[in-house]
């Protein structure tokens, strides 16, 4: 009972941020009933309704501890208070349906198994034993179930699964670690595993248990696996038997891009990699990403195919009960600990989410699929990230366990959308002082990719309540995002989209990472691998200064044809001899990228540079990068995007610490030009210096050349804050090196970190490019 009213108070209080999915209210219950108050709890569109009543100092130890103590995975952006009239109404604390009026809250991320619920998935006396969707309060399926918000039952894809009558007694107990969870489930209410074998491999269908002991089973044998995630099918196998990588590589088409390995357990991992302490800690958190790790020189373990020509692996640990059961519980018979876990699709293609979309689009692709009858409403692939030596986090690309987490704006921005650029693709909406990025969708050249994006929008618009006024997207005239955002822009009468610089909105997402407000520019160093220039040059080597209104090119990379194109970006060979002759050094015999071309190859490649046939300009540092790589002769064919510069930057990693020397660029005024550095490095080959070493010169002499063209800037404009983005900032030696050398000329240098710097962070830039009104078409 409530106190006595001359004794008691009442409070109303909202609270507002990522308060929904996460177990608030039962906190909330639980935590009124031990300081004995009554009253009630809410969700509703605006986040979390309390009313709570009781002794004057009862009420302000409860709206202290929502404040400061909240939920593990709760992020409270927000607490208003409001004194009502006690009343003497509530016999107890309660928690009321939701409250559906129109408002706006935030839905949790995805987030990893507990260690509550891996508990009972390996108790053989718990109710919930090898259940491969056990959840609860703590963990389990948000963002890729949910339909619609507030976030209840029935606005997700659990609203087909009415609860068993245990399961329903453990959701309406405030003492349960299961009161209130949406996802709350069990093997007599579902979901239900199922397996399907490919047409013809003489294996049998089956459900549940046997499904899993087939899945196994087929693993062991070195077969193919399609596998139903949170968001979306992945493609397993062994990831210690080479037959199976190498056939898996071979079916999807992959060339020799890396895989990304889940393993059973840290112990694994350990005999594999060599992770930090912060490494795993990012490994082991609630996110679960891919986390890059420097490989075990002594590793024997993994298949040679999984990881070639990389110095890091890409690993995970088990996020969802189904991993840990494919993986093994205690007294499993004996089976893989590592899998390849790899994105289920073609190359180019979307993640594929629908079962039976699974059957057909996956063909040929997998000996079997494990689904099950859970519909997965939002498509979302694995986040990637590397952690640097000072224990921050730089994520490649955002997507699980971090989406719909929204970013607090340094600026307000109108209700906007802006859809990213055509590789990396990852969209944004923006309203007030937060954007909401949606997850990664990928590359943009295929017409199911495009339906994917608006697909993508219209859930993202539906849970975050935004209505754009407005969209943004790169000026590139030939990006099928940038035709996108003319379509959606029709449906928004009186509206035009606004076309931001791909460069400018690079710099303007790291500053807006940053919390920057833009009234001062900053020196912005923008490096990748192709953004359409104002002088309809590809761009890519840029020292802008910027802010939100608008940049000034204060230097860049010297410009070099590109033969072909984008379509000439997969022979770094040619790009090597593209550079020699731009820089006038001749194509002598003994240069590997001589060697690499045919003599039709050469002469038609001397054809078009002489004549200008086929060429686009380019001052792009990532084909420079592709350059050098093939002018050493690490990487001559790419089969995949970045690979000569990730080989590159392997083989200076081998001589990082041995040799401190760098090439230096050549200087004037609003140019560096890489000819002398070209020069040096035939000139060291031709002594007989070890590609490593090269390697290791070539990225420090780029370090060197970003440091004096910020110094440079600073002298001309007084400014000293530099902010690094684009793609090429993903190389951890460079990035590094660059924030070192700034950071002791005194510069204060802005990294990306929960932002990518590569195009999956582009959105966000033309979010608030757009809202300061620049129309850069």
């Amino acid at each position: 009972m409530t106190a006595p009213a001359a004794q008691a108070v009442r409070r109303r209080v909202l609270v507002r941020g990522t308060v929904q999915g996460v177990g608030f209210r039962p906190y909330v219950h639980r935590l009124a009933t031990d300081l004995a108050l009554a009253g009630f709890v809410s969700n509703t569109a605006s986040g979390v309704l309390i009313e709570v009543e009781g002794p004057p100092v009862g009420v302000a130890d409860f709206c202290d501890r929502l404040a400061t103590q909240p939920p593990p995975l709760a992020s409270v952006t927000g607490v208003g208070f409001e004194d009502l009239p006690v009343t003497g109404a509530d016999a107890a604390f309660a928690i009321r349906s939701t409250d559906r009026s129109p408002g706006r809250t935030q839905l949790p991320p995805d987030t990893a198994t507990c260690g509550d619920c891996l508990r009972e998935l390996a108790d053989p006396t718990d109710r919930r034993h090898r259940h491969p969707f056990v959840t609860c309060t703590h963990c389990g399926p948000r963002f890729t179930i949910a339909t619609g918000m507030p976030y209840d039952r029935a606005v997700t894809t659990m609203a087909g699964f009415p609860m068993c009558p245990d399961c329903a007694r453990e959701y309406g107990d405030p003492g349960d670690r299961r009161f209130h969870a949406q996802p709350v489930a069990c093997p007599d209410c579902g979901p239900r595993l199922r397996l399907v074998p490919a047409a013809g491999s003489g294996v049998r269908p089956a459900r549940d248990a046997d499904a899993l002991a087939t899945a196994r089973a087929l693993l062991a044998a070195g077969r193919i696996v399609a596998v139903k995630g949170l968001g979306g099918y992945h493609l397993a196998c062994d990831a210690t038997d080479a037959r199976a990588v190498d056939t898996l590589r071979a079916r999807k088409a992959r060339g020799g891009k890396p895989f990304a390995v889940m393993c059973a357990n840290l112990d694994t991992v350990r005999r594999i990699a060599e992770p930090s302490a912060s490494e795993v800690a990012a490994l082991t958190g609630p996110r679960r990403p891919i986390v890059l790790l420097p490989r075990r020189a002594d590793q024997r373990i993994l298949a040679p195919g999984v990881c070639p020509g990389s110095p890091h692996l890409g690993v995970m640990l088990p996020y969802t009960p189904l991993h840990a059961l494919l993986l093994g519980l205690p007294g499993d018979p004996p089976g893989p600990r590592a899998l390849v876990m790899t994105s289920g699709n073609r190359s180019g293609e979307p993640i594929v989410t629908d079962d039976d979309e699974a059957l057909t689009r996956l063909a040929g692709l997998a000996d079997a699929w494990v689904a099950h009858d859970r519909p997965i409403a939002s498509p979302c692939d694995d986040s990637l990230l590397r952690v640097r030596p000072d224990g921050t986090e730089q994520v490649l690309r955002r997507s699980r366990g971090y989406v719909p987490r929204p970013l607090r704006l340094p600026v307000a921005v109108r209700p906007a959308l802006a859809v990213g650029g055509d590789l990396k693709n990852a969209l944004c909406l923006g309203e007030g002082d937060q954007a909401w990025f949606g997850p990664h969708i990928g590359d943009m050249g295929e017409l199911t990719t495009l339906e994917t994006a608006m697909r993508a929008e219209s859930r993202l618009r539906r849970l975050t309540g935004v209505s754009p006024e407005l969209v943004a997207a790169d000026r590139h005239p030939g990006y099928h995002s940038a035709r996108w955002a003319r379509r959606r822009t029709a449906q928004l009468p009186g509206s035009a989209p606004v076309f931001v610089q791909h460069h400018h909105a690079h710099i303007a997402s790291a500053m807006a990472e940053h919390g920057l407000d833009g009234t001062t520019p900053v020196i912005g160093v923008a490096f990748d691998g192709t953004g359409y220039g104002d002088d309809g040059t590809v761009w890519g080597g840029e020292i802008l200064l910027a802010d939100y209104t608008g940049y000034r090119r204060f230097a860049h990379l010297a410009a070099a044809p590109l033969p072909g194109g984008d379509a000439g970006v997969a022979n770094p060979c040619r790009l090597a001899l593209a550079r020699l002759w731009a820089a006038g050094l001749p194509w002598d015999p003994d240069l590997p990228s001589v060697t690499a071309c045919a003599d039709d190859e050469l002469a038609l490649l001397l054809r078009q540079l002489t004549r200008d046939l086929a060429c686009v300009a380019t001052s792009s540092m990532g084909r420079l990068f592709d350059a050098v790589s093939s002018l050493v002769g690490v990487c001559h064919r790419a089969e995949y995007e970045a690979q000569a510069a990730l080989e590159l930057e392997a083989a200076a990693v081998a001589a990082w610490d041995a040799d401190t020397s760098a090439y230096t660029f050549g200087f004037a005024p609003g140019v560096y030009d890489p000819a002398p550095v070209l020069a040096a490095l035939i000139a060291d080959m031709r002594h007989g210096i070890p590609v490593p070493v090269l390697a290791a010169r070539f990225h420090r002499g780029v370090a060197r050349a970003v440091a004096e063209g910020c110094r440079r800037a600073r002298r001309e404009t007084g400014l000293t804050t530099v902010a690094l983005s684009g793609g090429v900032f993903a190389n951890a030696l460079l990035e590094e090196e660059c924030a070192r050398l700034l950071t002791e000329d005194g510069l204060a240098v802005l990294r990306h970190g929960e932002v990518p710097p590569n195009d999956g962070g582009l959105a966000l830039g033309q979010l608030v490019v757009a809202a300061h009104g620049r129309q850069e078409e």
